[in-house]
């Protein structure tokens, strides 16, 4: 029988570890404290409201049709409202409605990356989206994060003399760390793109989701409509991510291409789900949602310190996240996390193991766990399950 004639890029699509943790955690039939998937709480995302929306705006047949590629008109026109005023306040003409982020990453890397092109990504990153970048044929070179997000500075000597096609960042609680970069590194990171004539990829789907301390302009914001700039945002974080809306803001010389590139993939934003979102918008309810949810991401994330203080404050350090979902751990004991998700989760707890969020593998001494699905108590009965199933490894 002959082989399959595969396509060169095959060798690129490397998947998400990410991702396939939902299919293995529906699998599971004992209870399991799930700290893995970065998705709102079930409680958090605001269904009777959207349901409301569904029975006036869903019930014409018209809401079924195919859309405008670039977005539905009345969601445009919602969006541009809800920005007005903001860091990422933009134009219509900068503004393409997209399947969620992924897809917002992937039109980059359609219209940008060639085989061979260097991409730089943070080290950690949110490996879906480097995984995109690969799949369009790019190098990656890893740049480390810490506390005050992506180290710039040292980006001049690891690319040596190289010139990269473009940075991928999450500049505000990134994913997975939740590091926010400084205001300082985000002039920087401007200034040496700009040097280097290289594409900045603002990937921010949580920057609305600030609970504590001051908020920064955006990289948009900063970049003053840059064409360097390629914003990337979406509804998944701060509404429900099973509707698959978001957008990106970029420079209107691209919304061409854009709309052209993306006619090749699905020829428009599932439109019930738009039309769900400008309901939601136009009705004012997004504000509302919002301050609830801060309040209540912030209430979960001092509720894991407070736990992981108990539990792992002899063994680990970690994050201390202003906003979105998650926070970072690093075990100090030589522990490997991809052997401990067997054990936790036999344990009855889930969690994302370091080595899932860097395309050469790094990080098997660090995990990333997600507060915001879990209330309080469960997350306390998480990380003791947690630090129980660290026991038993380390005693094996």
């Amino acid at each position: 029988m002959p082989a399959l004639p595969y396509a060169a890029r095959t060798t690129g699509l490397v998947g998400s570890v990410i991702d396939s943790s939902t299919s293995l955690l529906h699998k599971q039939t004992h209870d399991i404290v799930r700290f893995a998937m970065g998705s709102p709480a079930a409680e958090a995302v605001p269904a009777q409201i959207l349901s409301a929306i569904a029975a006036q705006e869903l019930s014409r047949p018209d809401a079924y049709d195919y859309a405008a590629t670039e977005g539905d008109p009345p969601l445009h026109a919602a969006l541009l409202d809800m920005l007005r005023g903001t860091s990422d306040e933009t134009t219509a003409d900068r503004l393409t409605v997209t399947a969620g982020g992924m897809q917002g990453l992937d039109l980059f890397c359609k219209i940008f990356v060639d085989p061979g092109d260097l991409v730089v990504v943070e080290s950690p990153t949110y490996t879906n989206g480097s995984a995109t970048a690969l799949s369009y044929g790019a190098e990656l070179l890893e740049v480390s994060v810490d506390v005050d997000g992506m180290i710039v500075d040292d980006l001049p000597r690891l690319l040596n003399g190289r010139t990269p096609k473009a940075i991928y960042t999450i500049p505000t609680f990134q994913n997975p760390s939740g590091a926010t970069l400084s205001l300082e590194r985000r002039h920087r990171l401007l200034e040496l793109a700009r040097s280097w004539g290289s594409m900045v990829i603002d990937d921010d789907p949580y920057g609305l989701l600030r609970f504590a301390g001051d908020p920064l302009p955006t990289l948009r914001e900063l970049g003053a409509g840059d064409p360097l700039v390629f914003a990337v945002r979406t509804f998944s974080k701060i509404v429900a991510p099973g509707l698959r809306v978001g957008w990106v803001d970029a420079d209107p010389e691209l919304q061409r291409l854009l709309i052209n590139a993306k006619q090749a993939m699905d020829t428009c934003t599932n439109l019930p789900a738009q039309r769900l979102l400008t309901g939601f918008l136009a009705g004012g309810h997004l504000e509302e949602h919002l301050v609830t949810q801060r309040a209540e991401y912030k209430r979960r994330k001092e509720a894991m310190h407070a736990a992981l203080t108990e539990h792992f404050g002899d063994i680990a350090h970690w994050t201390d996240p202003e906003g979105g979902f998650f926070l970072w751990v690093t075990l100090e004991n030589g522990v490997d996390t991809e052997k401990l998700f067997e054990v936790a989760l036999a344990e009855g707890v889930a969690f994302i193991p370091g080595p899932a969020f860097s395309p050469t593998g790094r990080f098997n001494d660090a995990f990333r766990l997600c507060f915001a699905s879990t209330p309080p108590d469960r997350i306390h009965e998480g990380i003791t399950r947690l630090r129980r199933a660290t026991d038993k490894l380390s005693a094996a």
